[in-house]
């Protein structure tokens, strides 16, 4: 596939090979995940993909913000190679290699951590199982609670799944989880739990009903170990907090002598226009869990901290393939793809471009409730009536099945939150020609279910 090429629709979706494969996969795939639309890929080149059939689509979702270099980067790609011609894995937790080392200081130069540690992982989840551990093990055990927030999605391990909030599908029939997890609200501003329309209060109160409800009625805060948070909310809805937030909740778990957090997994690596999404509030974390991106398209998570924080005994935590070799080749030449390309900065100025598109479009769209997010992390949260604010997810599923046969690969977040995360290195003939698409199926699909202003 040139890279110049636009995305043209063969066949109907899905076509003949792809409906081969997908009896295949229904026969020896345990089905425990939810596809978006029938899309079987074959290959990808920089925001393109195509599949089985020969149909070429737009990727606004890059692999679930994984691919923010782009499918296949040659810098990647040809990293890659070189370096599985010299060392395909020789675990980390055991014995040494100079690219986990090389690797682990390009991490803390670009991240708000600065003077601290690594340690690496293979996924989002076990990175965050990590950071749980780690924060547990500062403490020696004295401080066995941790907060977390409802809307959360941090994973599906049993750590992992104990601190997520997200949808009751994700816990459900798994119990006991992991215990001594408290889950408070997330100030969402289009939704507050506490019903005020002002974004500040929103956050005051949220901060409030921790250190007046939570320290007072249910834990005192001498026993909490972590307040762990997601920057903006991903799985939720791509939910942007108000700006008072994050950095009251650093005061608060100062106050408190209480570790914070942040879970970087989806909004880390220049997804937002930073290199990691809690930089937009001047706020510094003692923790931070990455994944997806930081692999540049391979299985790769790291527990990034403090150094005085990152002190586990020996043998207490380890793995047999985080910090894979190749994993971390590909990861090290995608950030430099960022880098030197000038995306990140680049993500922060044409997101702001899309957020105007989409609020404007709110205008003649009553199917558009709210606009919000940072860099190339977009949600567009789509609602049946704007004065209840009902999500709108028959909508939604319309929408995505839409774009997904007019050649564009888009994606849900929350209960009907459209979200649109295109790889950082995106063309801008094709960021805006899918764009527009989507534009032209929401007005059509606004208009046929007849929603409310």
């Amino acid at each position: 596939m040139a890279g110049g090429e636009y995305p043209r629709i063969v066949v109907e979706p899905p076509g003949p090979r792809a409906r081969e494969i997908l009896e295949r996969d229904e026969r020896v795939i345990m089905q425990s995940f939810t596809r978006w639309y029938p899309l079987v890929a074959k290959r990808g080149y920089g925001a393109l993909v195509e599949d089985v059939d020969g149909n070429v689509y737009i990727d606004l979702n890059a692999g679930i913000a994984v691919l923010n270099a782009g499918h296949c980067h040659p810098r990647v790609v040809e990293a890659i190679k070189r370096q599985a011609e010299k060392l395909l894995h020789y675990s980390l937790t055991d014995f040494y290699y100079e690219e986990a080392v090389v690797f682990a200081e390009k991490l803390l130069s670009i991240s708000p951590i600065g003077d601290g540690k690594v340690f690496f992982t293979n996924s989002g989840a076990e990175s965050i199982e990590a950071v749980l551990k780690v924060a547990r093990g500062y403490f020696r055990g004295q401080r066995p609670y941790v907060i977390a927030f409802m809307g959360a999605f941090h994973g599906r391990t049993y750590g992992a799944m104990s601190l997520t909030a997200s949808k009751t599908v994700q816990r459900r029939w798994f119990s006991p989880l992991v215990p001594n997890v408290i889950h408070v609200p997330y100030p969402y501003p289009y939704r507050c739990p506490f019903y005020t329309d002002d974004p500040k209060e929103c956050a005051e109160r949220v901060l409030s009903y921790i250190e007046g409800e939570v320290f007072t009625k249910l834990v005192d805060p001498d026993e909490v170990s972590l307040i762990i948070v997601e920057p903006i909310q991903g799985e939720g809805g791509y939910i942007v907090p108000p700006d008072n937030f994050l950095p009251g909740l650093r005061k608060l778990a100062d106050r408190y002598g209480i570790l914070l957090a942040v879970d970087e997994v989806q909004t880390g690596i220049g997804r937002t226009g930073k290199w990691f999404a809690v930089e937009h509030w001047g706020v510094k974390p003692d923790l931070i869990a990455v994944a997806k991106a930081v692999g540049g398209g391979l299985p790769l998570g790291a527990a990034i901290g403090r150094r005085d924080v990152m002190t586990l005994p020996r043998g207490s935590h380890a793995n047999t393939f985080g910090g894979n070799p190749v994993s971390i080749a590909a990861g090290m030449a995608a950030i430099q793809v960022l880098e030197e390309g000038g995306y990140v900065e680049r993500a922060l100025k044409l997101g702001e471009e899309v957020k105007k598109h989409f609020t404007d479009l709110a205008a003649e769209v009553p199917l558009i409730g709210d606009v919000r997010g940072k860099g190339f992390m977009i949600g567009v949260e789509l609602v049946r009536d704007r004065k209840t604010k009902e999500p709108a997810k028959r909508e939604l599923a319309e929408v995505l099945n839409k774009s997904f046969k007019r050649g564009v690969l888009a994606i849900g977040a929350g209960l009907s939150t459209l979200r649109i995360s295109p790889p950082l290195i995106i063309e801008e003939d094709l960021l805006w020609r899918a764009i527009e698409i989507l534009s032209d199926i929401l007005r059509e699909v606004s208009r046929e279910a007849g929603v409310k202003g």
